[in-house]
């Protein structure tokens, strides 16, 4: 089975304010992911890992060494902090920036950042990618949101734990569905405030002209 992850951020405990993640501490997280990741995966399995699989940490062999799986790490920008305080390739089958990948299936490509375009994006390949977390307030989020083809790994939106490509492509679906729905709903919301303050200056300009305030 094939497994893909993201933005984990093992041991980064402000994660959990930055993202609203629901854990009391860092030990919490950093333990229900843990679990989360060998409920799943077995060592007979592939886990891609796109990027932040941890933070700064002191001791990246102590977390590492309890994910299972055949684990394949694309680098994000918060990794290269702890690559070299331990032998990455005792743990890792590779490390790359930017990983193509043929799933049987579906043609991949894996990079922790996303891309506007990649290798044969007009062939139906995927573009694979995480450090954006759950945001969908920036101003590149409508092109994502406009693109099947563009999935995140991310945890944020994964419910914290590796996923088949079947199951990433649903929990994006919900996450898209969601943030058009919040987006929606702000816009209506506005829509109205303004209405109301509207419709208040004009009750305010026909009393003031009629003489008559019944307010």
């Amino acid at each position: 089975m094939l497994y893909f992850i993201a933005d984990t951020h093992f041991d980064h405990a402000n994660i959990l304010k930055l993202c609203s993640r629901p854990f009391a501490d860092i030990t919490e997280m950093n333990e229900a992911m843990i679990a989360s990741w060998n409920k799943k995966v077995t060592n007979a399995d592939s886990i891609y890992i796109v990027g932040d699989l941890l933070f700064r940490t002191k001791n990246p062999e102590a977390i590492i060494s309890r994910l299972k799986g055949k684990k394949h790490l694309i680098i994000g920008n918060h990794d290269r902090s702890w690559l070299n305080k331990c032998d990455a390739s005792q743990y890792f089958e590779s490390i790359d920036n930017l990983l193509y990948v043929l799933d049987g299936e579906h043609k991949l490509t894996l990079c922790h950042y996303p891309m506007m375009t990649w290798p044969q994006a007009n062939r139906g390949c995927y573009m694979i990618y995480g450090h954006i977390h759950a945001n969908a307030n920036a101003e590149y989020w409508p092109l994502i949101e406009k693109s099947d083809l563009m999935l995140n790994a991310g945890v944020d939106i994964n419910n914290f734990a590796p996923v088949t490509f079947d199951e990433m492509v649903e929990n994006n679906r919900k996450h898209r569905a969601e943030a058009s729905s919040r987006k929606s709903a702000f816009d209506v919301d506005a829509f109205f405030a303004e209405a109301i303050e509207q419709q208040k200056k004009c009750d305010e300009s026909e009393g003031d002209d009629d003489g008559n305030d019944n307010g």
